[in-house]
């Protein structure tokens, strides 16, 4: 109701304009404000561990640990299809998302090129995926004509596209077990804040989560740079000593 009043505003003063009535729209020199950031919350490893150690036996814990290894958004997860999987390669390709809309949930591509992208997989989440297959094809045998293919890695429990909310609310309860409280998102934060921290060049994980701009990922992880560049002086300084004493002998 709000957005149609300020569409409402703005076609009047723009056909104030075109009627000479006003020399100008005042509301072009307004700049929205920007919508204040979430604060980046992240899981160091020990709590990762928990986390997942909670998980075991539910229908979280694979998606969790794809989610914790990879960096994927929730829509990105849950439009994940077995086609999209190389288990022999140990590669997964990014081809689309699924988005919550007014007619419902739909597969829709990435927003941009970089979104597209084939991410390695470590043999830890390999060998979680072939068990995971295979427990879903116990299910689908199970279910029989319950069951409603549609090629997904993570679909509800009838085989349909699991609702994004579902998975949402599904995981804060699983938080609440772990004594922690965090999103699902901020699995893609401690991703990549573990990237950073072991010293992955930012231009590599800038291309590991598909931000449009290396630019966005040093924006969104600045808080680790100042303790990044420490560590990194404190290198610089071990290597020059160990040169110079070298040198000397």
């Amino acid at each position: 109701m709000q957005s149609a009043e300020k569409l409402r505003r703005g076609q009047v003063l723009r056909q104030a304009v075109r009627r000479q009535l006003l020399a100008r729209n005042p509301a072009e020199a307004v700049r929205p404000p920007r919508p204040a950031r979430a604060p980046v919350r992240t899981l160091d490893e020990e709590q990762t561990t928990r986390l997942l150690k909670t998980a075991q036996g539910t229908r979280l814990h694979v998606p969790v640990l794809v989610a914790v290894m990879t960096g994927l958004r929730r829509g990105k997860l849950l439009a994940l299809r077995w086609s999209d999987m190389d288990l022999e390669a140990a590669t997964l390709s990014v081809t689309q998302t699924l988005r919550v809309t007014h007619n419902g949930l739909v597969f829709a591509p990435p927003k941009t090129g970089k979104s597209r992208r084939l991410l390695a997989l470590p043999p830890l989440v390999v060998e979680a995926l072939r068990e995971h297959r295979r427990r879903q094809l116990e299910d689908r045998l199970r279910l029989g004509p319950v069951w409603q293919e549609h090629g997904l890695v993570f679909p509800g429990p009838d085989g349909r596209p699991w609702h994004p909310a579902t998975l949402s609310c599904s995981f804060r309860e699983l938080c609440k077990r772990a004594g922690m409280e965090i999103r699902f998102h901020d699995l893609r934060h401690s991703h990549a804040t573990q990237l950073l921290k072991a010293g992955v060049h930012p231009k590599i994980v800038n291309e590991w989560l598909g931000h449009s701009t290396v630019g966005i990922t040093l924006d969104i992880y600045s808080h680790l740079l100042p303790g990044m560049q420490e560590e990194a002086v404190g290198r610089l300084e071990a290597a020059l000593r160990a040169a110079l004493k070298e040198s000397g002998n």
